[in-house]
């Protein structure tokens, strides 16, 4: 086991440390940081001080390298938008985003696992195509339409829920709502597909023959089998809560991790992008790598594999 993880482990920081990389480049290699910070009407003197003020002077490798030694370090650089250390910024913001995430995974759970397991207990009835149904639309509709409606719903036309904002919890009910829908169509015909497999597994035939039926037989049996696949999808899905966090932050205006990529973007701050996809990333690898060592704790046979 010690092994698996550590193998495990070394592929997550290989991951990590070729998304910097690519994040590097990509924000450094399509654009001039001098330029953007200084406008598109500023003097190449003027550019060229900011150039130099921000070492930007110097060869892409050494900015690199000087920028993964701080990251190293805790120095994650200073925000050329709000000229604050980009590490406050994100220490910040990062209480709503995980906030809204937790959230959003919860409704998830709640919604599609019950979803599931109602279609693999009916197969081919109208409850199992109700529930494809759902899980279909939740796919084809985009956060930023969902979030609007939601709006529309329960903010103006009831005024049931805060339109934006982050101060209780109230108003994180819609956000929650609206990211979360977006996962519930995976889990849900994952736990779909589970539980119809298992259902037909020889050990659930013995178990029927022991007497155990109903409920007794779907928690203590069925279920349990049925969910491994679906913990490594709710881990990736929980993941991606954070980097997309971006619209569904800046439809309801909470200020998290996602509204401030949007900001940071806006406004030309390539420290605070960078470090946020940087974020962004460690957040899914380490929630893949939490997922595999569940379940290979779980599934002797994926360490054995």
């Amino acid at each position: 086991m010690l092994r698996y993880i550590l193998l495990r482990g070394v592929l997550a920081l290989a991951v990590a440390f070729t998304v910097s990389l690519a994040a590097f480049l990509l924000l450094n290699v399509a654009t001039d940081p001098a330029r953007a910070i200084a406008g598109e009407d500023a003097t190449p003197e003027v550019v060229q001080t900011i150039r130099v003020r921000y070492g930007l002077d110097q060869p892409m490798p050494v900015r690199y390298a000087q920028w993964l030694g701080g990251v190293v370090q805790g120095d994650f650089g200073e925000s050329y938008y709000w000229h604050k250390p980009v590490a406050e910024l994100v220490a910040e913001r990062a209480g709503v985003t995980i906030a809204l995430a937790l959230a959003a995974m919860a409704v998830t759970i709640l919604i599609a696992i019950p979803l599931g397991v109602l279609a693999a207990l009916n197969p081919n009835s109208w409850i199992d195509r109700t529930a494809l149904g759902v899980a279909v639309s939740a796919q084809a509709v985009p956060n930023f339409w969902l979030g609007l409606i939601m709006i529309i719903l329960f903010s103006v036309t009831f005024p049931i829920f805060p339109v934006s904002g982050d101060a209780t919890w109230m108003h994180f009910v819609l956000p929650a709502f609206v990211l979360g829908a977006t996962s519930v169509p995976a889990v849900m015909r994952l736990t779909r597909t589970g539980l119809i497999e298992v259902m037909g597994a020889d050990y659930i035939r013995t178990a029927r023959s022991k007497g155990y039926s109903g409920a007794s037989l779907l928690w203590r049996h069925a279920l349990r089998n049925a969910l491994l696949p679906v913990i490594s999808v709710l881990a990736v899905q929980l993941g991606q809560k954070f980097g997309g966090s971006v619209i569904t932050e800046s439809i309801f205006a909470l200020n998290g991790l996602g509204r401030l990529a949007l900001e940071s973007i806006l406004g030309a701050d390539i420290p605070t992008v960078q470090m946020l996809i940087f974020v962004f990333a460690i957040v899914f690898v380490v929630m893949n790598l939490l997922a595999d060592i569940l379940n290979a704790a779980l599934d002797p046979r994926i360490r054995i594999g």
